[in-house]
């Protein structure tokens, strides 16, 4: 029985959902929020969280299987009651438990559930269509002043070059005279005598700008700022515990689902008892560690832990 897909239908309606002798999920609605640092849009949603001191049988479960399922409602509380003693098993042998659309479960060093919700589906009817989106970040256009910055430190100075007088006119007014005193014979040498001094003209015109470039001077008095990038390390002996993990698989994909949200999120090795452990970041300081502790509690995960211990 898939258990978890009854309780998918019944979040997008009802705010709490048991599971007689295990948990029961809980929904509450948020509004829609813009992570700063990020860019990223989020759309108004129902976060869901687990609380396992909720386990009094409500019917609400054990009515709806018996009546998708055609059954009577006896034998649905039974076979409600057998997945959870197999789910209890999968727990304590430390493995971590994957709830399709809903999140995953896991025991802490206390022997607590811990709850990681999926961001997957939203289960705000109201919200249905909209999606995350990053927007890019709107760049200030300052060219003007880039400009005028490097007018001030690179000055170029522009000679204009004075026009020469065209001394093919008078060949060709010379030209015109002997073709009317002389004939086809004497034009034809004039006319050869205008294209040679034309193309000689030229020539001296492309040398004399080829002069021009080689001579123009770029003086930068100012060099270019020096750029130097900070790349932060993590390190401390004080670490929020964001779960812990049998399968290292199961832990790498926590790992990518923290930082997503912006955490720092890293594996910080195996406990005592084999697991896994991802941390959400880790500090120095008692203070600065206690403080985000209370906040990704009260924002994230009611289940994280501080611990104190010296990495290698």
């Amino acid at each position: 029985m898939r258990l978890e897909t009854y309780i998918s239908d019944l979040l997008y309606r009802y705010e709490c959902v048991t599971i007689p002798e295990f948990g029961a999920f809980l929904t509450q609605p948020i509004s829609a929020k813009v992570h700063e640092s990020t860019n990223a849009f989020y759309p108004p949603k129902k976060v869901v969280s687990f609380n396992e001191q909720l386990q009094n049988n409500d019917g609400l479960l054990a009515n709806y299987i018996a009546d998708v399922e055609k059954i009577p409602y006896e034998s649905a509380v039974k076979k409600i009651a057998k997945r959870t003693k197999s789910l209890k098993s999968y727990l304590i042998q430390g493995e971590t438990l994957s709830f399709e659309n809903i999140g995953d479960m896991s025991l802490n060093q206390e022997g607590n559930i811990l709850f990681e919700p999926t961001d997957h589906l939203n289960y705000l009817t109201v919200a249905f269509g909209l999606s995350q989106f990053v927007s890019p970040s709107v760049s200030r256009e300052v060219y003007k002043e880039g400009v005028e910055a490097l007018e001030k430190v690179i000055p170029i100075t522009v000679t204009p070059e004075k026009r020469k007088a065209r001394p093919y006119l008078k060949y060709a007014a010379v030209a015109l005279i002997a073709l009317t005193a002389g004939g086809f014979g004497a034009s034809k040498y004039f006319v050869g005598e205008i294209e040679s001094h034309n193309q000689i003209a030229q020539e001296e015109a492309h040398e004399q700008l080829e002069q021009k470039i080689q001579q123009a001077t770029f003086i930068i008095d100012s060099p270019l700022p020096i750029v130097s990038l900070n790349v932060e390390k993590q390190s401390g002996r004080y670490h929020i515990i964001a779960g812990a993990f049998r399968i290292e698989e199961n832990s790498d994909k926590k790992v990518r689902q923290l930082q997503r949200k912006g955490y720092k999120a890293r594996k910080i090795g195996k406990n005592k008892y084999g697991l896994h452990q991802v941390v959400y970041s880790s500090y120095e300081n008692r203070i600065e560690a206690l403080k985000a502790l209370r906040q990704i509690r009260y924002n994230h995960n009611s289940d994280a832990w501080l611990l104190v211990k010296k990495l290698d």
